[in-house]
């Protein structure tokens, strides 16, 4: 049932000083919920679990959790991060009854992407909008992974979740809650944008050409002015002359 195993001790000791000590040893606090049972606070060794958490496997599988002599199952419902180091701050496990039904995300592996009429021949590119998706099955009904097949897809096509082919007892939950999601879709390149230089010409000349129009009408009032005192026999501000 189980591929990873992971060692576990129990702890007493909860809140964040207890916490925060346990990080320094180099352990991290879990806690071990469901099956009708207390929850049970845990810790777990860091350097043994960062290595199991590269493997996608570790959030889709169940695991056999080892507290002392017992081999509890398990499956992973939460992992927290540092923000900024490469740290497990605290890891949260479901109990796994075999007639209870569980609740757990399934990558989705893509197939023959690079075959179908869509990319091979019509040129378009392939967009992955969802990389995953939750199921809800018996332990014994988990699969080992899912696919969808892309092989046939044509141009401006797409998958939905509800056309991923699961096994029997296995129901994605957004088919089961009527929300069903595009998952990939097929669609032409988009047109090559303008080169940059051409484009901040253009734009350039769009800027310069009303500020223009807006000089020369300046211009012209003064222009006015000028004709009005040739005739007229009035003169520019700049040719009186003080009388005192």
């Amino acid at each position: 049932m189980s591929e990873h195993q992971l060692n576990a001790s129990a702890r007493k000791d909860e809140g964040k000083g207890a916490s925060r000590r346990l990080r320094h040893a180099g352990r991290v606090p879990a806690i071990l919920y469901g099956g009708k049972h207390d929850p049970r606070s845990l810790s777990l060794n860091h350097e043994k679990l960062i290595t199991l958490i590269e493997d996608e496997k570790f959030y889709s599988t169940i695991i056999g959790l080892k507290v002392g002599e017992e081999v509890q199952p398990a499956i992973v419902k939460d992992l927290q991060m540092h923000p900024a180091r490469n740290q497990v701050l605290h890891l949260d496990l479901q109990r796994v009854v075999e007639t209870e039904k569980i609740r757990i995300r399934l990558p989705i592996h893509f197939k023959g992407e690079a075959a179908s009429p869509g990319v091979k021949t019509q040129g378009g590119i392939v967009s992955h909008r969802i990389a995953d998706i939750e199921v809800l099955c018996l332990p014994k009904d988990l699969p080992e992974e899912i696919s969808l097949d892309l092989s046939q897809m044509k141009l401006n096509e797409s998958k939905y979740i509800s056309d991923i082919a699961l096994p029997a007892g296995v129901v994605a939950t957004a088919v089961l809650h009527k929300k069903d999601q595009v998952v990939v879709s097929i669609h032409s390149p988009r047109a090559e944008e303008p080169d940059t230089p051409a484009a901040e010409a253009a734009a350039a000349a769009a800027t310069a050409a009303p500020a223009a129009a807006g000089d020369a009408k300046k211009e012209e009032p003064a222009k006015k002015d000028q004709a009005v005192g040739k005739k007229g026999g009035s003169l520019p501000l700049s040719g009186l002359v003080d009388l005192d």
